[in-house]
Order: C-alpha cells, then sequence, then structure tokens
C-alpha cells in the first residue's frame, strides 16, 4: 500500500508543467498607401479613385448607367449607379435604404454616417454594415434637385466578416474619399 502511495505522489508531481492556451492569431495585411487620382467620366460628376482600382462603365440600352470600381488585388468591386432625379428623389433613397435593410437583418450591426458638403451641393449618407452580410457598405450622394449617386461594396467571397474585415476598412476610406471628392458638371 505504501508502494502505491509513493508511486501516486511521484505521479502527480512529475507533470508540473503548466499548459497555457496559445493566444488567438490575427491576419497581419498591409495594403499599399492608397493614391488617389481625380477621374473625369462621361456621366454629369467628378471624382476621386485609388489608383489600385480599375474602371468599368455599366450601360444600359447603349446609355452609360454607372461605373464598377474593381479592386483586383482585394477581389472586391464597389458599384456605382446614376440616376437623374426628377421630383423623385425620395424614391432613390427609399432604395437605397431599402437594400441597406436587406443586408441589416443579418448584419450583427449597422452605422449610419451622414455627409454633407453646402458648397459643393453633395449630400448622403454611408451604412456600415458589420457581420456576415453581401455588402459591408452601402451609400448614396445627391444634389437633392438633380443627381443621384448610389453605391455599394461587394466581395467575390464567401461573406466571413473576420476574414475580410481589414479589405473593407481599406476600402471603407476610398468611399469617404470618393463621397467627399464627389463634384457635379454644370
Amino acid at each position: 500500500m505504501n508502494r502505491l502511495f509513493v508511486l501516486m505522489i511521484c505521479f502527480c508531481c512529475a507533470c508540473q508543467q503548466v499548459t497555457v492556451p496559445k493566444p488567438k492569431a490575427f491576419l497581419s495585411l498591409e495594403y499599399p498607401k492608397a493614391n488617389y487620382q481625380h477621374i473625369e467620366t462621361q456621366l454629369p460628376f467628378v471624382f476621386e479613385k485609388n489608383k489600385l482600382t480599375t474602371i468599368e462603365t455599366v450601360s444600359k440600352n447603349q446609355k452609360i448607367t454607372g461605373l464598377n470600381l474593381n479592386y483586383p488585388a482585394l477581389n472586391a468591386t464597389v458599384y456605382l449607379t446614376y440616376n437623374s432625379i426628377n421630383n423623385n428623389l425620395k424614391k432613390y433613397t427609399s432604395q437605397t435604404q431599402s437594400i441597406t435593410q436587406k443586408h441589416a437583418k443579418i448584419a450583427r450591426e449597422v452605422s449610419e454616417r451622414s455627409f454633407e458638403n453646402l458648397q459643393a451641393n453633395v449630400y448622403g449618407k454611408l451604412y456600415d454594415l458589420k457581420g456576415p452580410v453581401a455588402s459591408q457598405l452601402q451609400f448614396f450622394v445627391s444634389d437633392r434637385k438633380r443627381h443621384f449617386i448610389s453605391g455599394a461594396l461587394y466581395f467575390k467571397v464567401r461573406p466571413n466578416y473576420d476574414s475580410i474585415f481589414p479589405a473593407v476598412a481599406y476600402v471603407k476610406k476610398d468611399v469617404v474619399r470618393l463621397m467627399e471628392s464627389v463634384r457635379w458638371k454644370n
């Protein structure tokens, strides 16, 4: 019995090493510093875009209706749609909010940021959706009388928000810059 007792004490004391869980690893993604360039479009507005993006013109019935800002390195696209306002501003803002609400049902959090530049006659909103949604950014800018631009960010990957968060943050800065730099052509 003594031998068994001594053996058990030795067995218990022999394993003094404390097991420590490994810390969670985070991706350390670094994106190049954004350099912006002024873009003249065939649509009635100009803006600044990140030089890393490529522009694709979107047409319907031989009429240009929008632009796609492609981020090849991020596998993402910011879709811009232009509409002329003919006493129907509420229709376009409602459409943008409706699309945002569809994504918001899945999102963990939705934040809204208003934008206003009285001198340039540019007003808008940016919706930031956090969680496993198809589109993490929805936005619009308008002069409230003649022009309305809506936009949305989509990634060409499954929406695992934790994985794409650094890319969303990078593109969000570009979207804010786009909204701030929009100017209407006369």
